[in-house]
């Protein structure tokens, strides 16, 4: 049984993302203690609310050294949602904050005038409602293990009003489209981070925590 690194910092989600972990088969250690993510074989930064107060919940665990120390000697590394917007370098979102800069990038919040793209504009009136949430689809950019049996066009459930954007657009290994191609899934050697929820999404989001667990 793979087991699962998952860094508890406060963020409210960390028990549905243990239990997707757990359906799939995997063993899932909680922990706030640096040196356990030291030692950890794969890693798992889960979160949903604000960027600031996500990294002053890393910070008072002395977590950021920790998490940098276990990316640079390979471990693989999945952020989820907040988590993921936690990866890249700063977030704008009730001021500007330094991120983990993991990967060199912002996240910003959506357009309030956002303007539904001519795909999604088929029977719609005004513009698209922030934050982004319910299913859209992702547009897989390039092959990575993490998306084996993904197809192009499959859905995931998102919740979010700022989004990911990165200085290396080869980083992102899918696009999904509110109004413009937004950052859903990033990949960088062994760094990786999922914009959506993929406790909720369905036997898609099982399916790409799986390959986390199983091909990374």
């Amino acid at each position: 049984m793979t087991q699962i690194t998952m860094i508890d910092y406060g963020a409210s989600n960390i028990r549905s993302a243990q239990k997707a972990f757990e359906h799939i088969g995997a063993e899932v250690q909680l922990t706030d203690d640096p040196e356990v993510v030291r030692r950890a074989s794969k890693l798992v930064l889960p979160g949903v609310g604000a960027f600031g107060s996500g990294m002053d919940g890393l910070r008072k665990h002395n977590l950021p050294e920790a998490i940098h120390e276990s990316v640079q000697r390979g471990v693989p590394f999945l952020g989820i949602c907040v988590g993921m917007q936690l990866m890249f370098s700063e977030g704008h979102e009730m001021g500007v904050h330094q991120g983990l800069d993991l990967l060199a990038g912002k996240v910003v919040r959506f357009p309030t005038a956002i303007q539904p793209s001519l795909r999604q504009g088929e029977g719609q009136g005004g513009g698209l409602k922030i934050p982004h949430m319910g299913w859209n689809q992702l547009e897989p950019a390039w092959e990575n293990p993490l998306l084996d049996d993904v197809q192009m066009g499959d859905y995931a459930y998102f919740v979010h009003s700022y989004y990911c954007d990165p200085v290396d657009a080869t980083a992102v290994l899918a696009w999904t489209d509110y109004g413009f191609p937004f950052a859903s899934v990033v990949a960088k050697d062994n760094i990786y981070g999922l914009q959506f929820h993929p406790e909720k999404s369905q036997s898609v989001g099982l399916t790409i925590l799986k390959n986390f667990v199983e091909k990374l």
